[in-house]
């Protein structure tokens, strides 16, 4: 294999190309920004994405799809949660069956509730021989096209596949596991959004450290009870696409949905966050369909709804943290406490 396409120039699908060009593959790069290829082409930069990262000389962007997809082996899809059915509806007849598969999006399809990988496969299928891999973990683009050492990992139904995947982007600074949890991996990508936001939400309120750990331990737990009921294995949220990537999206400077949740959490509405986010911040259509998730299997996900709330609700964000905090009292680790009759 010696071309590969990445759909999807926004700031991860630019670091995911690198990465391979990096690594000797003629990389196509497929944006919808005719000003954002010619910049690529001609300066070899991204500067609305990842200002001051010079892109390798065997990436070459394009409006085309079809011409992004000719005669590629890999294609790596990462575009916006909200898109990713038109594409895969626009790449049908475009790829061979052959054709490996990647989709490094994260999030949860509006109406269907859908991981992103069952939408590629609602449109790819049954032309695909293999199965769609996910790519995912903590891995913030502005770093990664920096080469700073970074580890994430590869899930698939296919071992054979997600080892081919980890060979084909593994590198010196780029670290790739792989997974056969492909629902536990896509649902800790998407899921940890959420749990940003409202870390974001106490950030803007002045809140402290304490805060921040009290939200990224109770939002894996509900990520990881949410999890379990959609059928993932619960381990998958110990590792890199659960608590690894749920701490760098809470923690990080880069995370877009902790920086619109601090938008929220100082007064703005949804509305004028958003107006100010230049980059898409998942987290907000992800929160309305993990809502209705865990409502039609009754999970209980106190932090998720109180997120939803303030949302799209127009909760108070301080009232929804003393919602929180003045919720029934209940044991931490409540599947250990059921077990120990005698506790």
């Amino acid at each position: 294999m010696e071309k590969v396409a990445v759909i999807g120039g926004g700031s991860w699908g630019s670091a995911l190309a690198i990465v391979l060009a990096q690594n000797g593959y003629q990389v196509n790069l497929r944006d919808i920004s005719p000003e954002q290829v010619e910049e690529i082409n001609d300066k070899r930069s991204n500067n609305n994405y990842l200002p001051g990262v010079k892109f390798p000389d065997n990436i070459t962007a394009t409006t085309d799809l079809e011409e992004a997809v000719k005669d590629v082996g890999l294609v790596v899809v990462v575009v916006p949660s909200h898109v990713i059915r038109e594409v895969a509806k626009e790449l049908k007849g475009l790829i061979s069956a052959d054709t490996l598969v990647v989709s490094a999006t994260k999030g949860i399809e509006d109406k269907t509730y859908h991981r992103m990988s069952e939408v590629l496969k609602d449109e790819l299928r049954p032309e695909l021989h293999d199965d769609i891999a996910v790519l995912s973990g903590p891995s913030h683009a502005e770093e990664v096209s920096r080469g700073i050492p970074t580890t994430v990992v590869v899930a698939s139904q296919s071992r054979q596949l997600a080892e081919r995947i980890q060979d084909i982007f593994m590198s010196d600074t780029f670290r790739v596991y792989t997974n056969p949890d492909i629902v536990g991996v896509e649902l800790g990508g998407a899921l940890k959004n959420i749990i940003a936001i409202a870390a974001g939400i106490a950030d803007g309120l002045g809140y402290g450290d304490n805060t921040q750990a009290a939200l990224i331990t109770r939002g894996l737990t509900e990520i990881k009870r949410l999890g379990i009921a959609l059928g993932a294995d619960p381990m998958t949220f110990a590792g890199l696409s659960g608590m690894g990537d749920l701490v760098v999206t809470c923690a990080s400077q880069h995370s877009r949905n902790r920086r619109l949740g601090t938008k929220i959490g100082s007064g703005k509405s949804l509305e004028e966050a958003l107006d100010e986010m230049v980059m898409v911040a998942e987290g907000v259509r992800t929160a309305k369909a993990a809502y209705h998730l865990a409502r039609d299997r009754q999970v209980e996900v106190p932090i998720i709804n109180k997120a939803y709330e303030v949302l799209f609700k127009g909760k108070d964000p301080q009232q929804g943290v003393n919602e929180l905090m003045q919720r029934g009292k209940k044991h931490e680790i409540e599947e250990v406490v059921s077990n120990k009759d005698n506790w």
